[in-house]
């Protein structure tokens, strides 16, 4: 059997950081402002410029015209429904969203890099009485409580969850994966800037976002 491991005899270690941030808007609204700056990659288009033998320039255009926000969804499940026959109250939704263009520039120093690309992300329903006493590391923004001691939370709330690309791609053990990963920070910073949502400080402080 094949494998790729350390001289040790162990690949390499790394804990992901997970990253939560909680807004007081309800879940609808939150996947729809999501949806709207992270539209559905164009397959199509892309298997086109795939059939025509295409220049990789032209990939990054048809790339930056798809994801406005750097970002694209290649995959999403809406959990809802189907877990709802189990006596599930809460709405939850997954994606796995990113940027072929990005992740080609970690694919050429490993394609073991694809085992993390891309992103996986979910948008939940955490008001109190469908998320009772659930509790983040890395949560953003506490949910605002009312007047007087001991009083419920405001709701609705929502969150959305994310390990912090850096964080997960460090894994890999390769210092130019590793600073690809970093751009996927900043550019995760963005996208969370623009849907004004807090942004986490593990990643503020990655730096100003690249183009």
């Amino acid at each position: 059997m094949d494998s790729h491991d350390t001289a040790a005899g162990f690949g390499q270690v790394s804990e992901a950081r997970r990253l939560t941030m909680t807004v007081t808007e309800s879940f609808d609204h939150v996947r729809e402002r999501f949806e709207n700056a992270v539209p559905p990659v164009d397959l199509a288009r892309f298997e086109q410029l795939v059939r025509a033998g295409a220049s990789w320039d032209e990939v990054r255009r048809a790339t930056t015209e798809n994801a406005p926000h750097f970002f694209m969804i290649y995959w999403r499940m809406d959990v809802t429904a189907l877990f709802r026959l189990a006596g599930g109250t809460r709405q939850c939704v997954e994606y796995l969203m990113g940027n072929h263009v990005i992740a080609e520039r970690m694919y050429q120093h490993d394609p073991a890099a694809m085992l993390y690309a891309p992103l996986r992300l979910a948008i939940y329903d955490s008001s109190p009485a469908a998320d009772p006493g659930a509790v983040s590391s890395e949560r953003e923004t506490p949910p605002p409580v009312t007047a007087g001691s001991g009083a419920p939370p405001r709701g609705p709330f929502t969150s959305i969850t994310i390990d912090q690309p850096s964080t997960r791609f460090a894994g890999l053990g390769d210092p130019a994966i590793t600073q690809v990963a970093l751009d996927l920070d900043r550019k995760l910073a963005h996208l969370l800037s623009w849907l004004d949502i807090p942004v986490p400080k593990p990643i503020a402080a990655t730096g100003p976002r690249t183009a």
